[in-house]
């Protein structure tokens, strides 16, 4: 089971999105926040505060 790229919570199948940079890394996202926290934005997951609340919780 794929883990999303940015916050490391589970994906459950069917659910989520994958995808390809030019270089042929796979990343995968649980949600639209991540992964423009991720692509865009350019930001560290263990900057942001809602990131490690998750992972401190074991999940969403």
């Amino acid at each position: 089971m794929e883990k999303c790229s940015f916050c490391k919570n589970e994906l459950t199948p069917g659910k989520g999105k994958m995808y390809v940079k030019k270089d042929g890394k796979l990343l995968y996202f649980c949600s639209m926040k991540c992964e423009k926290n991720m692509i865009k934005l350019k930001r560290k997951p263990a900057k942001q505060k809602w990131v490690t609340k998750t992972k401190k919780l074991g999940g969403k």
